[in-house]
Formats: C-alpha cells, structure tokens, sequence
C-alpha cells in the first residue's frame, strides 16, 4: 500500500512538471508604433549617429569634462538610483525564492500539569508531563499554470527598468551640466558686454560733459549720455546675481556645496557644428534609456496579467514533516520517537465575491495605460529630436546673420563717435549706435548659447552614450 502511495505521488509530481511546462497569460510582444523613416529636421537617412559618440568625445572642455566625471561620482540622483537598482535586484531574489521548497525548522520542551480530575483519573491526583520535540518541515508549491514564472518575469522587467532609469539619470545628469555649464559661459559673455558698453557710455557721457563744460554741447544730451551710462549699470548687478545663482546650481548637480565653479574654454571657443548625423528613428527604441524603461515597465504589466490569471485556477502544493518527538530527551535518540508526514494539496477559489476576476480586469487595465505610456514616450522621442535637429540648424543660418549685423553695428558706432568729435554728427546718431550695438551683442551670445544647448538637447534626445556599458559609466564617474 505504501509503494503504491509512492507511486502515485511521483506520478503526480511528474505531471504537475510536464503542466508546468507553460505559463498562461499573453507573451510579451511589442506594440506598434509610430517609426518614420526620417526624422523630421533630417536630411537623408543615415546610419551613424550622435549618439554612438561618448559624452568626453561630445565635449571638449576638459573644465566640463572633469565637471561631469566629478558629478557622475557624487550626484544624490546618481546615488539614488544606483540604490534603486539594488532595491530591484533584491526583489528579483525574493521572486526567485519561490521556485524552491521552503524548509523550516521547529524545536521547543513542553512541561504541562493536569488536575488528576480532569483527566479521569483515580483519587484525582495531579499529573505532570514533559514533552520534547525537534522537526524540519518543507512546503512546496508547484508552479502549474506558471504564476511564478510570471511573477518572475515581472520582476526582472521591473529590475531592467530601474538599470535603464539609472542610465537615464546619468544621460539627464550630462545634459543638465553640459547645459548649466555653457548658460554660465554665456552669462559671462554677456557680463562682459555689459561691462564694455557700460565704459562706452562712460566715456560717451565724459565726452558730453567735458563739451557741456566747454559750451560746446547742451544739457539735453549730457543728460542722455548719463541715462544710457545709468541703465547700463544697473544690468551688472543682475547679471552677476544670474551667474552666482548658475554657479550653485552647478555645484547642487556635483553634489557638493554652492561655490565658484571654473571656467575652461570661452564660449565664442566651444566647438559647435550646424549639422550632426542623427541616426535612423527605429533605432531609437533601443538606444533612449527612457524608452526601454517604458518598454520593460510594458513588459512587467504584461507578465502581471498571467500572474492575475494564475488566481482562477487551482495550486498543488507538497509539504512533508520529519523529525523525533518524546516526553524523554533520551529518547529523541531512538527510533521508536521518530515523526514524519507527507502530504498534497490541490487549493483553489470558488466563490470570492468577484475578487480574482476585479484583479485580472485591474492587471488588464494596468497593461492598457502602460501600453498608452509607452506609445506617447515614442512620439514624444521623435518630437524632441526634431525640435533639436531643426533648431540646431536653424540656429546656425541665425548667427551667421547676427554676426553681420554686429560687425556693421560695431562700425557704424565708432564712426558715429568720429563724426560727432569732428562735428559732423549730433549726439542722438552716437546714442543711437550704441543703443543699437549692444542689444545686438547680446542677441549674438544668446543665439551662440542656444546652439550649444541645442546640441546637448540632441545628445539627450537620441540617447547618447547608449553603447557605453555600466563600467564605463561608473569608471568615469570614479575618474578613472
């Protein structure tokens, strides 16, 4: 009778492994999306891509360089992450650990006292007893309709999705201080230019007054030399405020506190180039790390859906006892205080006020909005690179035509100041000039800052750094 029990509980087990050859639930597939054979802003179609390039060969700075390797290191939002990440291995192990039976283990003594009465016994004498006791159980449930594997899947999707949010964190993190980094450079232009038209006005106002002393020149434009000369001024002061308030947030991204920041090359010096090769837009899903976060979170949704149907259907579970028992500590050494059990059991639901069916409709309605997610994270992509690729090329016709008004303003300021020294010319035509140079120097420096930040944008956009291993990333945020 024994055998036969052996028998059928192998057969049983056999079974139960060929049923859980398979996992209910959809397999993952991806969903169709928008992939258009050019970006729009693009050309032609091209292979090679911006985003092949490592970030230390994007910038040449070596000052922005060693900023971002510094920041790569020490930034709270890196460090976060990289948390994040052990969060989400750890989770994995515990997912896994349902593939195996669990195994505990029991010991206790027990001392009991019973009135003799109350067990029946003659003359009602008290009874005491000892008990001693040490098992090991084991439980096993056997994955039929592949609820764990599902729930394994969705674990390790979830675990990719936090290694490519922590990619994206670091692409962020480069773009944001390449970014920040060429605004201070830009606002140090413009500080200059501030500073330059502010000793131009001074001198022009010297000029009208040393004419005005002399009755050469009248009071009206002395006084709008001075106006000119006091509206210049107070721009520095902004400025300045600007640049400090840029320096710390440098510093907060280098995850240190506010302070100086160093400068390298000047910004007229940074290479910027008006067309870049932006790759083909179908492989843009596998190189934006926000997209392949989005696609494993589609992935982890997906598995959860088998997980949720899993519920509907019955489990089997093994479970065994083996261990010694006797009210003498001796005897837990013998034979005869030997306990063992084996057992199956087959659970499932059959009336649970509509609970597992709300669960699959919630899993199934999970699924839809990240589906939803992921699609509009792809158009969003594509926008993005043709809001840089178009501006940066835009941006480029735009300078070429800001330097030539800058230059011919530039002239036509000094040779106001000659005509008005020899005479020739009255003090408005010199105001003018100058009032017409130095907002046009400033529109020169924000169009060269635009470029520069167009280019990071378009890093960012197409995923830059996606061929770089995790290595890479951390070796240069340790500076090596």
């Amino acid at each position: 009778m024994r055998l036969d029990t052996s028998r059928w509980l192998v057969a049983g087990m056999v079974m139960a492994a060929l049923l859980a050859g398979c996992a209910i639930g959809p397999d993952y597939k991806r969903p169709p999306v928008a992939e258009p054979p050019v970006f729009r802003g693009q050309a032609t179609a091209e292979a090679a891509s911006l985003a092949d390039l490592p970030w230390w060969e994007v910038f040449q700075d070596p000052i922005l360089k060693n900023l971002i390797t510094e920041a790569l290191g020490s930034n709270y939002d890196v460090n976060i992450a990289a948390a994040r990440v052990q969060e989400a291995r750890a989770q994995v192990g515990v997912a896994r650990s349902e593939y195996f039976p669990a195994i505990d283990y029991n010991v206790g003594a027990q001392r009991s006292r019973f009135s003799g009465a109350l067990l029946g016994l003659p003359g009602g004498e008290p009874s005491t007893s000892n008990l001693y006791h040490g098992w090991l159980t084991a439980s096993w449930e056997i994955d039929i309709w592949g609820r764990i594997r599902r729930s394994n899947e969705a674990a390790r999707a979830s675990l990719l999705a936090t290694e490519d949010a922590r990619r994206g964190v670091w692409l962020t993190l480069v773009s944001d201080l390449g970014q920040a980094y060429f605004e201070l450079l830009a606002l140090d232009v413009r500080l200059q230019i501030a500073r330059s038209s502010t000793q131009a006005y001074r001198n022009t106002y010297d000029l009208f007054q040393d004419r005005l002393k002399g009755g050469v020149a009248s009071k009206l434009e002395t006084s709008r030399a001075e106006g000119a000369l006091g509206s210049a001024e107070a721009s520095i002061p902004q400025l300045e405020s600007d640049i400090v308030a840029k320096e710390n947030q440098i510093s907060i991204l280098l995850g240190r506190s506010p302070g100086p920041v160093p400068r390298g090359m000047p910004m007229y010096e940074q290479a910027v180039v008006p067309t870049v090769p932006a790759g083909l837009p179908s492989a843009l899903l596998e190189r934006r790390p926000d997209l392949r976060q989005a696609e494993q979170k589609l992935v982890g949704a997906n598995a959860n859906i088998g997980v949720a149907k899993a519920a509907f259907f019955p489990q089997l579970s093994l479970t065994a006892l083996f261990g010694r028992a006797s009210p003498e500590v001796s005897a837990l050494t013998g034979g005869t205080a030997t306990i063992w059990a084996v057992a199956g059991m087959l659970s499932g639901p059959i009336f649970e006020g509509g609970k597992n069916l709300s669960n699959y409709r919630v899993a199934k309605a999970q699924w839809e909005q990240v589906k939803l997610q992921y699609e509009q994270a792809v158009l969003t992509a594509l926008r993005e690179v043709s809001d840089a690729l178009t501006l940066l090329g835009k941006l480029s016709e735009a300078e070429t035509g800001q330097e030539r008004s800058v230059k011919a303003l530039q002239q036509a300021a000094e040779h106001a100041m000659d005509r008005y020294r020899q005479g020739f010319a009255s003090y408005f035509e010199v105001l003018e000039a100058q009032q017409q140079l130095y907002p046009a120097q400033n529109v020169l420096a924000q169009i060269r800052r635009d470029r520069l930040l167009a280019h990071v944008q378009l890093y960012k956009a197409l995923g830059g750094g996606w061929s770089l291993t995790d290595a890479e990333w951390n070796a240069k945020g340790s500076g090596g």
